[in-house]
């Protein structure tokens, strides 16, 4: 069964794009960008999300992105 998101496809393609064309604008290695991307990645999961859920959120995550680097 498919998962069904909250955000339209076309949403979260915009704000990707837009992730990247800063990153390539920056001439950003890839470690670099890989940094940025991690670092607003712990912010937003340190100021958005609940500390009890934290945890929990970055394990599904990280499992997450591990899964879709094997496609």
């Amino acid at each position: 069964m498919p998962i069904v998101s909250k955000y339209s496809n076309e949403r979260v393609e915009k704000i990707v794009q837009d992730l990247i064309d800063v990153l390539v604008n920056e001439e950003a290695s890839t470690d670099l960008a890989l940094m940025c991307l991690g670092n607003s990645l712990s912010t937003i999961i340190n100021n958005q999300v609940p500390e009890n859920q934290r945890e929990s959120i970055v394990k599904n995550f990280a499992a997450a992105l591990a899964q879709s680097t094997k496609q």
